[in-house]
């Protein structure tokens, strides 16, 4: 079971390195990395289980997190209407966006960052992702609000890009162009 000793923290090479395609059909090895994610996100969510292992809540993790170079995410979260998104992907690529964008008013967090970052981080309003699933199936999925920006800043992570990189160093809070605040 993975727990808050298995997240590296920024300062660490693997955050910053491009993570390698998973080659598919997935070994028992990736599978099992991948597994372990989705629950230690779900976990994480368990008040139960986050205070029995001192669990810091995510709603998303990424392979790089625990030291693991390759392209591998796991989402967990309920969206603006309720909507459940609970995926643990293989190479999950952003294929389309749109043009508006969005930011969370109360900027981002990260499981590998110990400390407040404030800020707004820029992100698509609306992406459609591919990837591939723990069973194998190939998938394509339309996402906006919330698990649209989480997806994103997964997906940063297999890129070697931390979410305060996307923040207007001069003034944090200057509203991105073309962007309405996502209210969570």
């Amino acid at each position: 079971m993975l727990t808050m000793k298995d997240v590296i923290r920024e300062g660490h090479q693997t955050l910053r390195d491009v993570a390698k395609e998973v080659p598919l059909p997935a070994s028992a090895e990736d599978k099992e990395t991948l597994q372990s994610m989705i629950d230690f996100v779900q976990n994480s969510q368990n008040p139960e289980m986050a205070a029995t292992y001192s669990l810091r809540p995510g709603i998303g993790l990424a392979a790089p997190q625990i030291n693991v170079s390759k392209r591998m995410i796991a989402v967990h979260l309920t969206n603006q209407d309720d909507s459940l998104h609970s995926y643990a992907l293989f190479n999950p690529k952003i294929v389309s966006h749109s043009v508006e964008r969005t930011y969370l008013s109360g900027g981002e967090g990260c499981l590998s960052v110990d400390r407040d970052v404030p800020g707004y981080v820029p992100r698509y309003a609306r992406i459609t992702v591919t990837g591939t699933t723990l069973e194998g199936e190939q998938i394509k999925v339309r996402l906006k609000g919330l698990a649209a920006i989480c997806f994103q800043h997964e997906i940063d992570h297999l890129n070697g890009v931390m979410f305060y990189d996307h923040i207007n160093k001069d003034n944090p809070f200057t509203q991105p162009e073309d962007a309405a605040p996502l209210e969570r």
